[in-house]
């Protein structure tokens, strides 16, 4: 039987990677959301100029996935990878500083330059941290593994999510906010010295600096093989599908459902806590077995809870906003909390399963670019994602209206799924 998760995570063949990716996340997602509402709330700012400024941050974020990822495959391929981590969280508490200096300054420049760079890290730790847990983790671990960090990085998106909201609002909340954005990328390139190290998979490979050429290379050699091309088409869809709903849960709850902030904070939470036990079940679930048995069972799970959302979602409502604890007195929204629970839950243990396989199936001296290519589709897929739920709400389609058209996508998603298993 497979390792328990939970020894796992007490090993130090997991334990300082799963820390530092943690804090980076809870880091990029802090930094993020305290930006928003700090533009949000500047009184010189008109709310066009805020909806311009909150999607030029999240394209800046993006942008280095397209520019860079193939770069970053190349050297994780190419280094020793637990050497790597190192580099990239001392970079991250480089970034930090540069972000206290630009809340200091109060100057929206150098607050988007950190957002870049926070993206210029994320797209060089991607290969290494994806790449190196095979070297760490035993192959009936590899799936425990996988949970757990996929587990970890949903936690901490909705901890930095909500504590940058309420840290930059704070009282002095910009010194704050850089305090514990600073003590949190120390934190994280302190664990990442005890990485235990492993060995370059393809020490003498040269660097192509050739980025767009390396690009359209490595997505040409993973797309050749058709057991990776699936795994990666399987693994970006799971990306636009919960870019969409989680793009979409603001204004879900606020116009559909007239709830106020909370119920946003709910169904964040909800998102959160389902995809990090979908992703927990997966290993238990195959006792260790790296294969994907689960995936068209969680693509299902995604279709049938996705239909059921959009037939229980109701039309504008009339009447203030109700926070969570109202929202929740309402029986008629049991089935809306349920379904997106559930969406999350089959979620996990659709992707979990997708990304071992990747891992296990790549060759050791090609596998961090594999990740990379891996990447570089998981944004044009969230690119695609937000360019299609927005052609979609000015063609007046609605909100419900994308919660179907995602449910359709899946749909065919599971017949595939189940055909090609």
């Amino acid at each position: 039987m497979a390792q328990s998760q939970l020894r796992l995570l007490g090993t130090r063949k997991l334990l300082p990677l799963f820390i530092a990716q943690f804090l980076g996340a809870v880091n990029d997602n802090l930094f993020k959301n305290a930006l928003v509402i700090l533009v949000a709330y500047r009184d010189t700012t008109s709310a066009t100029a805020t909806e311009i400024v909150v999607t030029l941050a999240a394209a800046l974020f993006i942008l280095p996935y397209f520019i860079f990822s193939a770069t970053a495959g190349q050297l994780a391929d190419k280094f020793e990878k637990a050497r790597l981590v190192q580099v990239v969280k001392l970079w991250e508490v480089g970034v930090m500083l540069a972000a206290a200096v630009s809340f200091a300054l109060d100057s929206l420049v150098i607050q988007l330059l950190v957002l870049f760079l926070l993206g210029v890290q994320a797209a060089f730790f991607g290969p290494v941290k994806y790449g190196i847990l095979p070297e760490l983790l035993a192959p009936d671990e590899l799936l425990a593994g996988n949970g757990l960090i996929e587990a970890g990085t949903f936690l901490a998106i909705l901890i930095g999510t909500i504590a940058g909201g309420l840290l930059i609002l704070a009282p002095g909340g910009p010194a704050i906010v850089s305090l514990t954005q600073l003590l949190f990328a120390i934190g994280g390139w302190g664990a990442s010295l005890f990485v235990p190290r492993g060995r370059a998979g393809a020490p003498h490979l040269v660097i192509n600096p050739n980025i767009f050429g390396e690009t359209w290379r490595i997505i040409r050699h993973a797309y050749g093989m058709r057991a990776l091309r699936q795994t990666l088409f399987g693994i970006s869809w799971f990306w636009l599908v919960g870019a969409a709903f989680l793009a979409q849960f603001p204004n879900y709850a606020k116009v559909v459902l007239a709830g106020n902030n909370e119920v946003v904070t709910l169904f964040l939470t909800l998102f959160t806590v389902g995809i990090g036990v979908g992703s927990l079940l997966c290993s238990r679930l195959q006792n260790g077995r790296v294969n994907l048995a689960l995936v068209p069972w969680g693509a299902l799970g995604l279709t049938v809870f996705g239909f059921d959302l959009w037939l229980a979602s109701t039309g504008p409502v009339d009447g203030g906003l109700v926070g969570a604890l109202t929202f929740m007195a309402q029986p008629a929204h049991w089935r809306i909390t349920f379904d997106l629970l559930a969406i999350a839950l089959a979620g996990g243990i659709y992707c979990v399963p997708l990304y071992a396989v990747m891992q296990s199936r790549s060759e050791p001296d090609y596998r961090a670019r594999i990740i990379a290519a891996n990447n570089i589709l998981n944004a044009l897929f969230m690119v695609f994602a937000g360019v299609a739920s927005a052609l979609m709400l000015a063609a007046g389609s609605g909100i419900t209206g994308i919660f179907l058209a995602l449910a359709i996508g899946n749909a065919a998603v599971t017949v595939y799924a189940f055909r090609a298993r």
